[in-house]
């Protein structure tokens, strides 16, 4: 079967560092394989016990939620024509906290609708997909499987997104990737642009650019990664120009079971959390951010602790999180967690109190 649409897509690279594993031995169920074509389908279900404690409200509150990752249904296609190979991917992102507020209208997010075209040139992908900056910051979280900084009360938590990275929306895009190149990977593409700057005359002349590079070997058994990445977009009204530029980076070192991550970004007049259309013109405010992880493998468990902060002028706002947390591998399929997570957030231009927040969450995982 050939994976490569399914094994570059975000969900297979997500899986695959937060599982210790190729994307494709946990990742995907063949259905059909046959005269060059082929169809699989991929799975993500998870809940967790939370027990939230508002230390600002003096309120404590239990749920029963999802983590980070929303619960998911993939399908992935692929099609041998010639030197070329034709792929795609659709995966539909589902929230299961919607049973109070509107028990038969379930909310379902379409974040991947693409086809690729593989070849020995490298890969060309069209349709909507991740972005490409914060991409590796947020797919080589150590807890991205897990719970992180809380989030609304019915939908995903918000793990290190607003405490060390922005979130890679997922867009309408032409993207293309380099084949490897002994451990260099390259891609580059071009992004539907957000409308930062509304009003009258509100234009956005050129579409939003985004790109990573990105770097693995082994030297003498310890395993690196490093990545680059970065957007930059402009949009303008009759009396307002927003110039939106993003760098992200990081670098993860692994051997004989420890794992250390250390990853950054710095933005102006781009917003920290995720890229949007916007309600008022956006200010070109300065915004940074780092997480910190170390990890230990010891067969069947994985300790992980955690350090994020982001510092933003751009919605004035200071935050960090602190978590700790332990993953169990029942089986290849079956995942237990245990976190613990403190999350703070201050007004910055003040430094008042905005929230104050520790969360306990005990999770069960399920993939196919």
């Amino acid at each position: 079967m050939n994976n490569n649409n399914f094994r570059k897509s975000g969900l297979a690279i997500a899986m695959a560092a937060a599982l210790g594993a190729s994307a494709g031995a946990h990742a995907a169920v063949e259905v059909y394989n046959q005269d060059g074509t082929s169809f699989s389908v991929d799975g993500y279900f998870n809940a967790f016990y939370v027990n939230r404690d508002d230390k600002l409200a003096d309120t404590r509150n239990s749920d029963v939620k999802m983590g980070f990752l929303p619960n998911t249904i993939g399908f992935n296609f692929s099609k041998e024509v010639g030197d070329l190979t034709m792929g795609g991917r659709s995966s539909f992102w589902s929230t299961i906290n919607d049973s109070l507020q509107s028990p038969t209208d379930t909310a379902i997010d379409v974040r991947q609708l693409y086809a690729t075209v593989d070849g020995s040139f490298g890969q060309v992908l069209i349709g909507k997909d991740f972005g490409l900056y914060a991409r590796s910051n947020i797919f080589l979280d150590e807890i991205l499987m897990g719970f992180g900084s809380p989030g609304a009360p019915t939908g995903v938590s918000f793990g290190n997104i607003r405490t060390g990275y922005p979130y890679p929306n997922p867009s309408a895009q032409i993207t293309y990737r380099t084949p490897d190149l002994g451990g260099l990977n390259v891609a580059a593409g071009i992004f539907e642009p957000a409308n930062t700057t509304p009003g009258a005359q509100s234009e956005q002349s050129a579409p939003r650019l985004e790109a990573e590079v990105a770097y693995s070997a082994d030297l003498s058994g310890v395993a690196l990664t490093g990545w680059v990445n970065g957007r930059s977009q402009k949009s303008e009204n009759a009396t307002t120009s927003v110039d939106s530029t993003g760098l992200g980076y990081g670098v993860r070192a692994a051997v004989a079971g420890f794992s250390l991550t250390a990853s950054g970004f710095t933005s102006e007049g781009d917003v920290p959390v995720l890229i949007t259309d916007t309600a008022a013109p956006l200010a070109e405010e300065d915004a940074d951010g780092y997480l910190v992880q170390g990890s230990y493998t010891l067969g069947a468990n994985r300790f992980v602790l955690s350090y994020g902060e982001t510092d933003s002028d751009q919605a004035d706002f200071e935050t960090e999180n602190t978590s700790l947390a332990v993953f169990h591998d029942v089986n290849s399929n079956f995942k237990l967690v245990a976190e613990y997570n403190m999350f703070e957030q201050a007004t910055k231009s003040t430094g008042a109190d905005a929230a104050e927040i520790d969360t306990l969450a005990l999770g069960a995982i399920v993939t196919f």
